[in-house]
């Protein structure tokens, strides 16, 4: 141990946790029962199966840090100098469940039982939007009840049944974004059925590789569609560094461009910016899970010292020495406040 872990400010920042996940004992319940009944897919059979059900020590002590909003959270994030906490409803939220109704209603709940605890601690909470893109339309109305009680961003975890938003189905959803100026993060799920297979079986369907495999898939679906040439000011969120994105940039440009000139794909056609452009424009990454002092200097680098935020992944990942990690970068004052605190206010208009 290097240094203690305070909360006010002591190193010239505060420390702001952007990926910060909790849930509701409804939610663990439904993913319970569509594990028993057959209705989830492999990934959520693979991931809640075992974290809903396993006695061991870390599954149970991520449910109930993930069910707590209250003191045990607050003391944790106390122990480790964690001053503000953004909140979003634990991936895969409601997106698994087959009837929408049931969706809506769900996380209608649990926006409003995030609301009440953001009220009760309102120095250290920060809300984020759940929706259930099952019903475009609607999610369009409950980012804009969302943001009327002062949450400040939106999730999504990933795909939703296999289909991404990339589809002009799901475009109420930005643009309710971009009526509420509110940034969308995207937050993985475990892959769906068409993709899981080779990684299901060798125990790469998760955090591992999977998570960030279908994640920043989703994010280039969006980028090459051509959605920041409709949506210009739509700033989107990633964690865990990006999902590998920022270190395949150069290729990714250099492939993408030779695909538009080769017309050999129906949708991908001609962008006003190159894939890096608008990482460095509408691209944020954060830091959840990867407390990497190479990584993290390499992403502000190539991305921008603006476009890099911290995170914590509370309470999947909650391991003091990452927070000192973070603390020790070796990179200017001005540039770990950015990477701490104010890149986090300024994303999330706090």
């Amino acid at each position: 141990m290097t240094h203690d872990l305070k909360t006010g400010g002591d190193r010239g920042y505060l420390r702001i946790a952007t990926e910060e996940a909790f849930a509701t004992r409804e939610q663990i319940d439904c993913y319970l029962r569509m594990v028993r009944d057959g209705t989830a897919d492999k990934g959520m059979q693979s991931l809640w199966g075992f974290y809903a059900t396993s006695p061991s020590e870390r599954a149970m002590m991520i449910i109930d840090r993930l069910l707590d909003l209250g003191d045990r959270r607050i003391a944790d994030m106390d122990s480790t100098g964690i001053d503000v906490a953004i909140l979003s409803l634990t991936s895969p939220g409601v997106q698994p469940l087959l009837d929408a109704d049931e969706a809506k209603a769900m996380v209608v709940r649990a926006n409003d039982h995030l609301a009440e605890a953001v009220a009760q601690h309102p120095t250290r909470y920060v809300g984020m939007t759940s929706i259930a893109p099952q019903d475009p339309n609607w999610s369009a109305g409950e980012i804009t009840r969302g943001a009327g009680l002062g949450f400040k961003g939106v999730m999504v975890n990933s795909h939703t049944q296999g289909e991404y938003l990339d589809d002009p189905k799901y475009d109420p959803i930005f643009r309710a974004l971009a009526e509420t100026g509110q940034p969308l993060y995207i937050h993985p799920s475990t892959p769906p059925d068409a993709m899981i297979g080779p990684m299901l079986e060798a125990g790469l369907d998760g955090a591992i590789f999977g998570f960030g495999v279908e994640t920043g898939m989703h994010l280039l679906r969006l980028i090459t569609i051509g959605i920041f040439d409709r949506y210009p000011d739509l700033q989107i969120v990633v964690g865990h560094m990006g999902e590998a994105l920022p270190y395949w940039l150069y290729r990714l440009d250099y492939m993408h461009q030779a695909g538009v000139r080769s017309q050999r794909y129906e949708r991908m056609k001609p962008l006003k910016k190159t894939i890096a452009e608008y990482m460095r424009s509408n691209v944020c990454v954060t830091t959840s899970g990867m407390a990497w002092a190479p990584a993290i200097r390499f992403a502000q680098e190539v991305l921008g010292e603006d476009r890099v935020l911290y995170a914590m992944d509370y309470p999947y990942e909650y391991v003091a020495d990452e927070v000192r990690t973070h603390d020790l970068l070796e990179v200017p004052d001005a540039t770990k406040k950015k990477l701490m605190q104010t890149n986090a206010e300024r994303v999330f208009k706090l």
